[in-house]
């Protein structure tokens, strides 16, 4: 799945503790940057100005929650 959201750096730390809650592998692409999601660094690391695309296979409640808040209008 692909999703577009947008964080802040205050969101950072919020969204890699929900993300590493998943049993499943999830990256935040940037231009041609792929970050692991669960990566504090790697997420903080990004440019906060534009939308960031989370790519995922996999399902858990609370990330599509969180993801819900983050999104972009399409």
């Amino acid at each position: 799945m692909l999703k577009t959201i947008r964080l802040t750096p205050a969101d950072v730390q919020h969204f890699v503790n929900v993300a590493g809650k998943c049993d499943f592998d999830i990256d935040i692409c940037y231009n041609r940057y792929v970050v692991d999601a669960k990566s504090f660094l790697g997420v903080y690391g990004l440019n906060f100005d534009k939308p960031l695309t989370v790519s995922y296979d996999g399902y858990n409640y609370e990330f599509e929650e969180l993801l819900k808040q983050h999104a972009m209008a399409s």
